[in-house]
């Protein structure tokens, strides 16, 4: 349960007691029922671009932004924010890039949502701190249940339990799975 150690210990002895008597699962499906449709890095680019629209016009402009399907694996983190500074001339340029781990790509709105305000928040606040997480807050208001949710969820892949949302080939349709019965 390491997604969860942040937490105080009777709350993770419940998801813990959720998991053990197979009710995790159904809990978040019902809670979450449908993916949703970014399922490009261009459509990811225009998302998150239209969330720092919203809430965060005079943060520097992001030149890129991508799902990045080594993430995870390779850098334990579900998103990364860089600035990339390069001299240009007399002038030093900084392009400032968001990658979110390619998990994201067939997860509900909410979880992408909350992971591209995550990120988008580090434009502003580096550390991981008070400041940090009342913006977040601000940004989306459901951030720390959809945190909590996804980390949840986290545990319940570890455990070896099955992707509650598919991974969706090219010609299916673009909503939930309509094959799953029973909430899986």
């Amino acid at each position: 349960m390491k997604y969860l150690s942040a937490y105080p210990a009777p709350l993770v002895a419940q998801v813990r007691r959720l998991m053990d008597e197979g009710q995790l699962a159904p809990l978040l499906v019902k809670r979450y029922p449908t993916v949703h449709a970014v399922r490009t890095d261009a459509a990811l680019y225009a998302y998150v671009g239209e969330l720092k629209a919203a809430f965060m016009r005079k943060a520097d402009p992001l030149s890129r932004v991508s799902y990045d399907n080594r993430l995870h694996v390779v850098r334990h983190a579900l998103g990364t924010h860089t600035t990339i500074s390069r001299v240009q001339g007399t002038r030093l340029k900084a392009k400032r890039e968001i990658r979110i781990a390619g998990l994201f790509r067939d997860m509900p709105v909410e979880f992408l949502r909350m992971i591209a305000v995550h990120e988008l928040a580090h434009l502003k606040e580096r550390e991981h701190d008070r400041a940090f997480y009342q913006l977040c807050a601000h940004l989306e208001p459901g951030y720390g249940q959809y945190e909590f949710d996804l980390r949840a969820y986290l545990c319940h892949l570890e455990a070896g339990g099955e992707a509650l949302w598919p991974i969706r080939r090219p010609g299916q349709a673009e909503t939930a799975d309509a094959g799953r019965a029973g909430g899986g």
